[in-house]
């Protein structure tokens, strides 16, 4: 199917309902972490099911997607990208990774990153240097730090947790609330494979945490614990 199709496809299904709440949800609000973005109102789950079904489609179309200014496209592209990844070869694979890298000014939303980051950039440096993870977190860009710390989760499902409590102390004291919450999530999913990694991260930095990141990352705790970490008396 064409880029043309598949623009007329989405146009079909969408809503002008969601699209609202979607505007709203976003912060796509002047001054806001999403200014600017459009959505059209096509949920998640019609979105991925399109990418199972368009998951040939060409290197070219998806691009025009990628670079569309309406949000739906954008997640579109990038959910196929997924599907290719996991299908591809290795030369594809690398490929894959390279296109995403560097096209990261299109994947400018925190659903964007978190739909697809870990599944391409960290399933892909899984077994090769991290340091492109390093550059990422060190960018001006907030989509692309969060493209660094959404990474690590690739590596937390293999029970590989340095590169996430490396990359979180780096990021600790980022000034935006969406990295705040992707440290915290981290953390948590980290902690969930390993309590006493966790409990000997925190232990070390919790009092210099913003208060949203330790909130994520103590989230599971027992409420006497996590009151005590939120009380500065551990």
């Amino acid at each position: 199917m064409s880029f043309a199709a598949i623009t007329r496809q989405l146009d079909e299904l969408a809503d002008a309902d969601i699209a609202e709440h979607s505007q709203r949800f976003f912060k796509t609000g002047p001054g806001d972490y999403g200014y600017g973005d459009k959505f059209i109102g096509v949920r998640v789950p019609v979105l991925r099911k399109l990418a199972r079904q368009h998951r040939e489609l060409t290197e070219r179309d998806l691009l025009r997607l990628l670079k569309s200014t309406i949000h739906e496209r954008r997640l579109l592209a990038l959910l196929i990208l997924v599907e290719q990844y996991q299908r591809a070869d290795d030369q594809r694979q690398q490929a894959i990774y390279e296109l995403y890298l560097a096209h990261t000014r299109w994947v400018n939303n925190w659903d964007l990153v978190d739909s697809s980051a870990h599944h391409i950039v960290g399933h892909h440096l899984h077994r090769r240097s991290k340091r492109p993870l390093t550059q990422l977190a060190r960018s001006d860009s907030l989509w692309e730090r969060r493209i660094a710390m959404i990474a690590t989760f690739y590596f937390i499902r293999t029970n590989e947790l340095d590169e996430t409590f490396r990359l979180a102390k780096h990021l600790l004291h980022d000034k935006h609330d969406l990295m705040h919450k992707a440290v915290g999530w981290m953390l948590r999913e980290a902690g969930k494979r390993d309590q006493a990694a966790l409990e000997s991260f925190l232990k070390q930095h919790y009092c210099q945490m913003p208060r949203t990141m330790l909130r994520y990352a103590i989230e599971r705790f027992p409420e006497t614990r996590r009151q005590k970490y939120l009380t500065a008396k551990i």
